[in-house]
């Protein structure tokens, strides 16, 4: 097999940095099936910061370099677990449909950035990390990303 492997991100919710560190010890990330919500959690390409980015700068107006920093649980060799910020999660809870289709616009036209370009496809992963943010919220969790090649 030639070139290069991606980069695959697995979101989920814990409710503290130390069981999230444990996660990835507790399951290798080929048979990753449930997580901390119980759930399969989120897996995508995208990368945990354009996933902060998009919400942050779409729906909450937020200007691409104030972007918070995310938070480094774990760095092993094989894998990195990392923290989102709450305010990556927490406005997609009470916007409506017109508001994530906006914010999927606003995303679309931002220069200079990663992540999909297409309205559509941002709209829909959207969607799907507005679903994620109403299941960490009725769990009590925060939201976290584990990164493996």
């Amino acid at each position: 097999m030639g070139g290069r492997v991606g980069v695959t991100y697995k979101y989920f919710g814990a409710p503290d940095g130390a069981t999230a560190a444990r996660v990835p010890i507790s399951m290798r990330p080929e048979e990753l099936g449930g997580d901390e919500l119980g759930m399969g959690g989120m897996f995508t390409k995208i990368k945990p910061e354009t996933m902060a980015a998009m919400v942050l700068t779409g729906i909450e107006g937020v200007p691409l370099h104030k972007v918070p920093p995310l938070e480094l649980v774990v760095l092993h060799p094989d894998y990195a677990v990392v923290k989102l910020p709450m305010t990556a999660v927490d406005p997609l809870r009470d916007i409506g449909e017109e508001t994530v289709g906006a914010a999927a616009f606003i995303w679309s036209t931002v220069p200079d950035r990663s992540g999909p370009s297409d309205a559509f496809n941002v709209y829909r992963l959207l969607h799907e990390w507005q679903d994620f943010s109403h299941r960490l919220h009725e769990a009590g969790h925060q939201p976290y990303c584990l990164v493996w090649p």
